[in-house]
């Protein structure tokens, strides 16, 4: 699996199969885009293909887990 950062979350591989994902806009209240949507999905399954992943941890930056999606209509995706 992937580790670094991507558009609106990083992801780090911790103890044995443990993925962490973070998502790193508090800015924003971590709302999704759909290019953080998009890359979100793409490493959920590369993750579900790896055995050597057991279990996600899906956590959120700053004094907001997601507010959901981010409807600003200002992409932050790049």
């Amino acid at each position: 699996m992937q580790q670094g950062t991507f558009r609106g979350f990083e992801i780090a591989l911790q103890g044995r199969g443990i993925a962490v994902i973070t998502m790193n806009q508090p800015e924003r209240l971590n709302g999704m885009t759909q290019g953080m949507k998009r890359d979100m999905i793409e490493i959920l399954t590369e993750a579900q293909m790896d055995e050597a992943v057991r279990v996600v941890v899906i956590t959120g930056s700053g004094r907001a887990f997601s507010a959901g999606d981010d409807i600003s209509g200002k992409p932050r995706d790049g």
